[in-house]
């Protein structure tokens, strides 16, 4: 392995989730978060993702690693195609459905993401276009830089062996989002598997970064207002219950 990869890796292994901790650390010791801390967070993020996956782009160029060996290509477009539509589908009916189960299942709100979730979800027309490029940021580059460039390095480390080009992307991109806790260290692990396994599938990006879209967006637009909801209807709840045992 090229020692400019190496370092690029043990970055993202590292310096990445360590940013990501402390980042969540300071949302939550703070009361609430004003649109000005949200829009810096997101100008933040744009420019992060985006300088991060320049580099990458940079040391692969620097190696002659074409484009479409990171999957930047449409070699087979009807199944990407397909494959794509199909994803998407999916993603779009599981957060759909996740939402709903928020709303029949209040007590859930206040779990540690759902708190977080308040604080840097967008909260008008301003934010949720401030939002919206973010999410197609951290599309294209999370996409880029882990079913992409990460893939790619440990294939070609491994000696083309195709599990651990799948397997090695998954566990740095399940790394990276150490802060979601053992629950979503677990489930980001997968979907790394599922979109490393079609990305390898189809050999291109798209199918992947559609769905990480639509995953990002629906649940950045939609769960807000979801999410003030159930906990409102939490408190009524808990102060119905107060009168109840005053009497």
């Amino acid at each position: 392995m090229h020692w400019d990869f190496a370092l690029i890796l043990i970055f993202l292994a590292t310096a990445v989730p360590l940013l990501g901790r402390r980042r969540i650390r300071q949302l939550m010791r703070m009361p609430e978060t004003t649109k000005r801390d949200r829009l810096r967070l997101y100008a933040s993020t744009v420019a992060f993702q985006w300088v991060a996956a320049a580099v990458v782009l940079w040391r692969a160029n620097a190696h002659q690693i074409a484009l479409a060996r990171l999957g930047v290509a449409i070699p087979k477009p009807e199944l990407t195609a397909i494959v794509s539509v199909v994803l998407a589908a999916l993603v779009l009916a599981n957060q759909l459905v996740s939402l709903r189960h928020l709303a029949t299942h209040p007590a859930e709100a206040q779990g540690v993401l759902p708190q977080l979730a308040l604080k840097i979800f967008p909260q008008d027309t301003v934010e949720r276009v401030a939002f919206s490029a973010v999410v197609v940021t951290v599309t294209i580059c999370e996409e880029l830089i882990y079913r992409g460039f990460v893939q790619r390095v440990f294939e070609d480390w491994s000696g083309g062996l195709i599990l651990a080009g799948i397997f090695g992307s998954a566990a740095m991109f399940a790394v990276a989002h150490l802060y979601q806790g053992k629950r979503g260290l677990l489930t980001t692990c997968v979907v790394g598997i599922l979109f490393a396994a079609i990305r390898t599938w189809t050999g291109s990006l798209l199918a992947p970064l559609i769905a990480h879209f639509i995953a990002d967006i629906t649940a950045g637009l939609l769960a807000p207002s979801r999410l003030r909801s159930a906990l409102s209807s939490v408190v009524t709840a808990a102060a119905t219950t107060n009168l109840i045992s005053m009497r």
